[in-house]
């Protein structure tokens, strides 16, 4: 029996688990690599109830070159807001081809997303904006799933820094393997294993969403300027 069987199921997160548990799979992989937590999670879940998704945003291709290696049957959910650059979404039909990918488009509410477009909501209100086109929409998908993970980098954003490699969001099991990667390791393993930037990365944008939010910029500095945002809310 894994050590997520073991575990007392008391929680309020579609896994079951109870913050006790959380905390004691956060000890248990913390001493291994992000390669070996992403092996042994396949392990300690059942394979179905994982949920994975991607932006296939500007280094995205490290995340999922791991995941398809790993488990290429692996459903990939990104989030098709109906705002990405033309590039984004070549980069993910380039990416679905190379890593032979099963990548499955989540899309807004079409009432919700043409309210959106009509009060211009990236400019008048953006947090509700991303609610809409982003959050609202995964929510729906989270239900069938137990834990779901993500690509997070403490040095991204202050408030990655502060993220665990197991916690509890909005009823499920956050699942961040790669929380304590560099970006020296990052680039290492880019650049040892070749993978492809996102083809707006050569242009100056580090950081790439929704192009209506997204300017040119070191690291996250190009999303929402001019605003104090700097997080969509999936990971709030």
């Amino acid at each position: 029996m894994n050590s997520a069987q073991l575990i007392t199921r008391i929680g309020d997160n579609s896994a079951g688990l109870s913050y006790e548990a959380i905390a004691d799979l956060n000890a248990s992989y913390a001493p291994l690599d992000f390669e070996a937590r992403i092996r042994r999670l396949y392990q300690d879940f059942a394979p179905e109830k994982v949920l994975v998704t991607s932006s296939f945003a500007a280094t995205s291709a490290y995340f999922l070159h791991i995941i398809s290696r790993m488990r290429p049957s692996q459903k990939i959910h990104f989030i098709d807001t109906q705002f990405h650059f033309k590039e984004t979404l070549e980069y993910r039909d380039y990416l679905t081809r190379l890593y032979g990918l099963n990548v499955e488009d989540v899309k807004p509410d079409r009432h919700h997303h043409a309210y959106s477009v009509s009060e211009r909501l990236w400019e008048t209100d953006p947090d509700l904006c991303c609610t809409v086109n982003k959050v609202q929409p995964l929510e729906e998908v989270k239900e069938n799933y137990d834990v779901w993970v993500s690509s997070l980098m403490s040095w991204q954003t202050e408030h990655r820094a502060g993220l665990q490699i197991f916690e509890e969001r909005r009823g499920i099991i956050k699942f961040n393997p790669m929380i304590d990667v560099t970006k020296e390791e990052r680039d290492a393993y880019i650049r040892d294993h070749n993978l492809p930037f996102h083809p707006l990365v050569s242009e100056g944008y580090s950081s790439i969403g929704c192009e209506h939010c997204t300017r040119k910029g070191e690291e996250r500095a190009g999303r929402w300027q001019g605003k104090e945002k700097t997080e969509c809310g999936l990971h709030l």
